[in-house]
């Protein structure tokens, strides 16, 4: 697991649940976490079409072992590639010096998306740490990450899908899904 990924899952992991009011800063409220679908609907080509295109974000993290909420800009660049088999994002956060590769496949014979994350500082492409599909109307990709004998679940959620934005927001679960930390949200507004 890439070792970003790894510390975000664990910090959220240990943070105490925070209401969606804790969030600061002028954060969005959370939305619940929607239940993981017991059979997944099939992806198909152009799933990700609706991210083509320039971007600026809002950021709201939840850094390790933090209580607050940390709030910071950036922008992307995506692509629609491979006739919508695939979607790549090249993520830039200025301020921090930070830039990654998001890259999105369909396995077109299972119909599952992957998701797969490169940070420029390593330039190591991670292996799929989410998969999934989307249902009604949002991208619910998650995994099962065991370690040291302690299972956790991790989720990204693509919601709130418009012409001119959406929001992705990852959480964490240790008690198989029953309860949620989120500890990243970010709001996307095509750039001008």
């Amino acid at each position: 697991m890439d070792e970003t990924r790894r510390t975000l899952i664990l910090a959220a992991g240990a943070a105490a649940l925070l209401p969606a009011a804790a969030l600061a800063d002028g954060a969005p409220a959370l939305d619940p976490v929607p239940p993981l679908p017991t059979r997944p609907t099939p992806g198909k080509p152009g799933d990700f079409d609706f991210l083509a295109g320039e971007w600026k974000i809002r950021h709201w993290r939840l850094p390790p072992g933090a209580q607050q909420w940390d709030r910071f800009d950036g922008e992307a660049t995506c692509w629609t590639i491979l006739g919508g088999v695939g979607s790549v994002e090249e993520l830039r956060i200025p301020a921090r010096n930070f830039s990654g590769m998001g890259l999105r496949l369909l396995d077109v014979e299972k119909r599952q998306w992957s998701d797969f994350w490169v940070n420029a500082k390593s330039g190591v492409l991670a292996p799929p740490g989410l998969n999934g599909s989307f249902e009604d109307g949002a991208g619910l990709f998650w995994a099962e990450e065991e370690e040291a004998g302690r299972k956790t679940l991790s989720i990204g959620i693509w919601d709130r899908i418009t012409p001119r934005s959406c929001r992705w927001r990852q959480a964490v679960s240790e008690d198989g899904g029953r309860n949620w930390a989120h500890n990243w949200v970010m709001e996307w507004q095509r750039a001008a």
